[in-house]
């Protein structure tokens, strides 16, 4: 089952009426090709498909040369390369194609979004449109589920997040094999192989943490302690997890106020299947003492993978002060502040009263389980 994704229009758009270099990049399995495809069928351009995995295309494009390359796309509106990054130069070869045929559609993705980001970044420099392709994003289930199905589907999502593979599974043992399949190994990969890590465990254990510190502010010094290792090796596995869209921080938002935290942020995961198979539980949602933890992960990550589809400059914080008052998620737009509380339960809540004092002019909401589909969906974004 094909389910439609939020950002095939922008691609359409895109081969249509740009002329940038496009990358798409993602985590693993998230359903980078198959949307390429899946676009690529539908147009009327003349696009040539090639795996960068085949020798003939390895050895044309590494070498760097404009008339090999240039018979290769003669004839075609534009070229798709998969498996970009296991082409050598690739990044340099196709900046000395599309400034010779700058009217040429390129495309570029792979599944070493890693790997590609080495290769291509720093060659081409100003003439890309990048794309981030997260795991299937609520609002895109609105194709096969209505409002109240939605509303029931939600508890599942929260145990066994959005992967497309999942959604061709139906039975719950063999949602669990897969997810466990993919956080022992194959999601992993870039970080373990390519990065070239000297301890595989200290990941493992990294990760098993910040699983479980889901919704607190994380210190990095903290986690070094716990972990029997350096600060600066700490900083440098997270920011390899974050390139590999396996986890992601959101900052503290503080307008210079001494009582706010500032230094520490919150990580999130991408997709709570994976954060769940990690720590292996995959317990029903009535079953779980930290349902407010994955509550939480699945608004933030949902509101920013709209903030990204929709192409908005929005930034993103939570916000809390060193008293422990705090609320879950701040967008900031426009001059205009908005504060977010996240509860499971339907329980009315008032905004802090150190919120209203200090940011008198902001707004503030409860997103809870009958309240989150407009948030989710991005309706008060349009």
């Amino acid at each position: 089952m094909y389910i439609k994704r939020q950002i095939e229009s922008s691609i359409h758009r895109h081969l249509q009426n740009r002329s940038e270099i496009f990358v798409l990049y993602g985590a693993r399995q998230v359903g980078k090709s198959t949307l390429l495809n899946k676009v690529l069928d539908e147009t009327t351009l003349k696009i040539l498909r090639i795996n960068g995995e085949e020798f003939k295309y390895q050895r044309i494009f590494s070498a760097r040369s404009l008339d090999e390359m240039a018979q290769v796309v003669e004839g075609y509106d534009g070229i798709f390369i998969d498996e970009a990054q296991t082409i050598e130069n690739i990044g340099v070869s196709i900046k000395i194609l599309h400034d010779a045929q700058p009217d040429l559609k390129i495309l570029l993705s792979g599944s070493s979004s890693f790997e590609l980001a080495n290769r291509v970044k720093e060659p081409l420099t100003g003439r890309t449109r990048t794309i981030l392709l997260y795991p299937l994003a609520f609002r895109e289930l609105k194709s096969i589920f209505n409002s109240f199905e939605l509303q029931e589907y939600v508890a599942t999502y929260l145990v066994f997040g959005g992967y497309p593979g999942l959604f061709q599974v139906d039975e719950r043992k063999q949602k669990i094999k897969a997810l466990t399949e993919m956080s022992s190994s194959y999601l992993f990969k870039d970080v373990l192989a390519f990065a070239n890590l000297k301890n595989p465990r200290l990941l493992v254990d990294l990760l098993t943490m910040l699983a479980f510190q889901i919704g607190s502010p994380v210190s990095i010094h903290e986690l070094a302690k716990s972990l029997k290792t350096s600060s600066e090796t700490i900083s440098r596995y997270i920011d390899l997890l974050e390139k590999s869209f396996v986890v992601f921080r959101l900052s503290s938002y503080s307008n210079n106020l001494r009582k706010e935290i500032k230094k520490m942020d919150k990580i999130y995961f991408y997709d709570l299947g994976i954060r769940n198979a990690i720590i292996g539980n995959f317990a029903r949602i009535n079953d779980r003492n930290d349902i407010g933890q994955l509550w939480e992960n699945f608004l933030v990550v949902e509101r920013l993978k709209q903030i990204e589809y929709n192409d908005l400059v929005r930034q993103s914080f939570f916000w809390r002060t060193y008293n422990g008052v705090e609320l879950d998620y701040v967008e900031t737009f426009d001059g205009q502040v908005h504060g977010y509380e996240f509860k499971w339960s339907t329980k009315k809540n008032k905004a802090p009263i150190t919120w209203t004092k200090k940011y008198p002019s902001a707004s503030y909401q409860v997103v809870n389980r009958h309240s989150f589909l407009d948030f989710v969906l991005g309706v008060d974004m349009t």
